[in-house]
């Protein structure tokens, strides 16, 4: 599309998670008159039932385990009496309210940004009649057609349910539908031992649950850097968490006392309450997708191209609903990058070798770049430096024993083309490493860069400087 027709042309966008409403955004500031239709609220399930509520949760159970490292600080909590004070706990229904409450406030503040550059939200559901018109049904029985020169697909996924194990949102649950409970699990066995059910397992135990983690793969987090997944798994089984490895399960039923997860090799697990996290599915079905002509996987993921588009012409798509990398940062670029080239703007595809990712357990776990595996299946030819952060003098101060500095250079050349940090805060210490990664410094160039001292950085300049070629 010609840029100067940006200002005359009318965007539809399916979906108001973060693909939908970044792409929004862009598409508004281009000059276009923009349309996002959304059944339950602005920011998706992103922001209203997965990662900004499942983070917040976290969030209280971190601040809670910063009780147990103080006694080892040296700090010990007394009443005024001088008598120990028990150990701090959880009101969950109060947690929930608080986690709901934030989401729904980042939902009203991505909506009034939306009206401030006048983007129009349409609630209801949306189904494609052709590449250029959108069909939106109300819930009341009426319809409107919306008539488009782009379409942006962003419906996103959901939770995978098995006819085995059947969510009843009160005992058998999703990651959505843990904001509910009235009451903390006794004992919660979480189903999948990926990203969401590590972070979630994590932080129910450090709310003060009982927890026992299903793993069907040899360890936690099987498809992360395996050093830091083995940390992690220390950490859980150090803290308490039961981790049942190579426990693939069968099913999980309702019990007049609980739940009961049957695993395929005939053990059987009891709790109170079990958490399901087996993965998820691309809400791509009944949209009108196939009709058009826009060509889906075999998982039913919208096949797109590195600058979002679908096999129809006008027609993108953004986010999880693609299959390209399940991360919110992901799907906003997805979404940034399907406007701009949609609407004429200068524009580059999507790189996916340069996207940074967190894991928020306790340490988290940041990564950018080439992994460990690359290097182990010689995809690629690169020096390894892993530092344990045990030395840090910061980490010291701050009590943290499990973490670790790990950077992957290129032979030769020294460019940092890879990084995982595993730390409290990784998130926000693998910035310097993913600009690396980006703008292809050189170690050198990182270790002669000023740290604050004592700081966790410096383990990362450290690690630059023990990765001089001397050659």
């Amino acid at each position: 599309m010609d840029p100067v027709n940006a200002r005359s042309s009318r965007v539809v966008i399916l979906g108001g998670g973060p693909g939908g409403y970044e792409a929004a955004l862009v598409a508004a500031h281009l000059g276009a008159e923009v349309t996002v239709v959304e059944r339950t609220g602005m920011g998706g399930a992103a922001v209203l039932t997965d990662c900004v509520p499942s983070k917040a949760l976290i969030s209280t159970a971190d601040y809670l385990s910063d009780f147990a490292t103080a006694t080892d600080l040296g700090v010990h909590l007394e009443d005024h009496d001088g008598d120990p004070v028990a150990d701090a706990v959880a009101d969950l229904p109060e947690v929930n309210r608080r986690v709901v409450a934030l989401a729904a406030a980042q939902s009203s503040d991505i909506t009034a940004r939306l009206a401030e550059v006048g983007v129009s939200i349409v609630t209801g559901t949306a189904r494609l009649t052709s590449p250029t018109c959108v069909r939106v049904e109300d819930g009341d029985g009426g319809s409107r057609d919306l008539e488009a020169d782009v379409v942006l697909v962003a419906t996103g996924a959901t939770p995978r349910v098995m006819d085995t194990a059947v969510p009843d949102g009160e005992r058998i649950l999703t990651w959505q539908q843990i904001y509910d409970l009235e009451e903390l699990p006794e004992r919660l066995v979480v189903v999948g031992s990926g990203v969401t059910g590590a972070e979630l397992a994590q932080a129910y135990l450090g709310l003060g649950a009982e927890v026992v983690l299903v793993s069907s793969r040899d360890r936690v987090l099987p498809g992360e850097d395996p050093d830091a997944a083995t940390v992690i798994e220390d950490v859980f089984r150090k803290r308490g968490m039961e981790v049942l490895g190579r426990s693939r399960m069968a099913s999980v039923e309702r019990t007049d006392e609980g739940v009961l997860v049957r695993l395929e090799d005939g053990r059987e697990v009891t709790g109170s309450h079990a958490l399901l996290a087996v993965g998820s599915v691309p809400q791509t079905s009944g949209i009108g997708l196939e009709d058009v002509g826009v060509d889906l996987l075999p998982s039913g993921h919208v096949a797109v191209d590195k600058v979002s588009r679908t096999s129809v012409r006008g027609v993108y798509a953004a986010g999880d609903c693609t299959g390209v990398l399940p991360l919110a940062s992901v799907a906003a670029m997805q979404g940034r990058i399907a406007m701009s080239h949609a609407l004429g703007d200068a524009v580059a595809p999507l790189n996916l070798g340069v996207v940074s990712a967190n894991i928020f357990t306790d340490p988290e776990i940041a990564t950018v770049g080439v992994t460990q595996h690359d290097v182990d299946d010689e995809r690629v030819d690169a020096e390894v430096l892993m530092l344990q952060l045990s030395r840090n003098p910061r980490a010291k101060m701050l009590g943290i024993t499990d973490g670790f500095v790990k950077l992957f250079a290129q032979k030769g050349s020294g460019a940092v083309i890879g990084g995982v940090i595993v730390a409290p805060r990784a998130s926000e210490l693998i910035f310097p490493v993913t600009l690396a990664v980006q703008h292809r410094l050189n170690v050198d160039q990182i270790a002669s860069t000023f740290t604050v001292y004592p700081s966790l950085s410096g383990s990362v300049a450290e690690a630059a400087r023990r990765l001089h070629p001397t050659d």
